[in-house]
């Protein structure tokens, strides 16, 4: 069966210039950079903020070794997802329906898309409460006021995709600066810092009373490392650089400065969830669970002298609020995109991104709304309703995982780029794994929340 395609996000597909020839290393690198920033941007969303904080301020530095495995393995899949779509010119979604056909790919376009209103909902809950912290606004409000960054973003690819992913790293960077402040200020322990990312048994088997097991919060920093919009965002936009389609050696050099921007860029977002994890630690652990759990309460923490001594003002908690702001605006950019890379390359259907935009969004609001109107401005419910997005796409995970490692390892279908062996073994093993422990945090989740009921 042939199927039909166009070039993926065809307004910004080869558009961006490369240097040609003897160009140095560094002029190369800059044209080639951009895509990696949008795509560490789904490594530091609220849903990341939730698990990271949590897990430093209830076990310390254990799960840092949890961290550091799981951003490895976004690195290798990201480079996997650069690959394919630069040696294949399509992107994840429409190698996959290639690979299963039209009836399969629908089934598969409606569980994308599922997944990313899910990281929309989380992305609208972080600003609403972020809005909230800083200025007071109800979270009702706060809500509404999240469908406004539609004008934002249209305003924006105006200007191209080159000023979009500029907006992606000044967001990053003002968050990793806000963080890298203020754990500096709270002086942790370097030494006890570099033990912890080796891992450790005790992961398995540590609780604390009142809290959720560390075994448990691990799978949730597992599950809210690996978004699956990712994987299809970042095979799409690495085609927007100009480099000889027909030239192997062309290919060849566009691969290594994709996967070198990339593994910068989420480097960047490791060590930001390192930071997030340490604030947590140097700040609450050992202090009672129910003071910890919600972003209103860290943002409280950060003003209380009793709790957190010396380093506690009102500026570290509005860099907080500010920083939270930045990470659900800076996801929100990337919703829109990954939204019509997956319908044009499922269903080979294409809307106008603002019309994109509002859908998407509009979608995403309804839960949240529906929460707030049941339970009124409970911090509690909404936040609740974060985590269970984060559950979600830890079952849409597969969706776009298995494709991956299926297609970057078929000779037939990359040719000299095939994976290596090592990368094959360490890709199946990391699926597997994934999808492992993605099913036990369903389960655990649902049994946490069946003993509150």
């Amino acid at each position: 069966m042939e199927i039909v395609r166009k070039n993926s996000l065809e307004e910004i597909n080869n558009t961006i210039p490369v240097p040609s020839g003897k160009e140095s290393f560094i002029k190369k690198l800059f044209a080639f950079s951009g895509p990696g920033a949008l795509v560490a941007v789904g490594y530091m969303d609220p849903g990341n903020w939730i698990t990271s904080i949590q897990g430093g301020a209830l076990y310390g530095y254990l799960l840092l070794s949890v961290i550091l495995i799981s951003s490895l393995i976004a690195m290798l899949l990201q480079m996997m997802c650069a690959k394919l779509g630069i040696v294949t010119g399509m992107d994840l979604a429409q190698a996959t329906k290639t690979l299963v056909g039209r009836k399969t790919a629908f089934i598969l376009w409606i569980t994308t898309e599922l997944a990313i209103i899910a990281t929309e909902i989380a992305e609208v809950i972080g600003s609403a409460i972020a809005l909230n912290l800083l200025f007071q606004i109800p979270l009702l409000l706060g809500v509404i006021i999240t469908a406004l960054d539609v004008f934002l973003l249209l305003a924006l690819i105006k200007f191209g995709i080159r000023k979009i992913e500029a907006l992606a790293f000044i967001l990053t960077v003002t968050i990793f600066i806000i963080f890298a402040y203020e754990v500096a200020l709270a002086n942790p322990d370097l030494l006890l810092i570099m033990r912890s990312f080796l891992p450790k048994y005790d992961i398995l088997n540590a609780h604390v009373e009142g809290g959720d097991s560390a075994f448990f919060i691990a799978l949730g920093v597992v599950g809210a490392t690996v978004m699956p919009h990712n994987l299809y965002l970042h095979s799409s936009i690495v085609q927007s650089r100009q480099y000889n389609r027909n030239d192997w050696y062309a290919l060849k050099e566009a691969i290594r400065y994709a996967t070198i921007d990339s593994n910068i860029q989420l480097s960047f977002s490791f060590i930001i969830n390192c930071l997030l994890l340490g604030l947590g630690a140097t700040l609450f652990f050992g202090k009672n669970p129910d003071d910890i759990g919600r972003f209103a309460q860290l943002y409280e923490a950060l003003k209380d002298h009793n709790m957190v001594g010396t380093i506690a003002s009102s500026t570290l908690a509005t860099l907080f609020a500010v920083a939270l702001l930045a990470s659900g605006q800076n996801a929100t950019i990337t919703g829109t995109l990954t939204g019509q890379v997956v319908m044009e390359g499922f269903v080979n259907f294409k809307l106008p991104l603002w019309q994109r935009r509002i859908i998407t969004r509009m979608i995403a609001i309804l839960p949240v709304l529906a929460c707030i109107y049941l339970w009124g401005h409970n911090g509690d419910v909404v936040e609740k309703l974060l985590v269970y997005t984060q559950v979600f796409l830890s079952i849409a995970l597969p969706v776009s995982m298995i494709p991956l490692l299926y297609l970057t390892s078929s000779k037939k279908t990359m040719g000299i780029f095939v994976n290596c062996k090592l990368f094959i073994i360490l890709g199946w093993l990391a699926t597997v794994l994934l999808i492992i422990l993605n099913i036990q945090l369903i389960f655990e989740t649902l049994y946490t929340s069946s003993r509150h009921i």
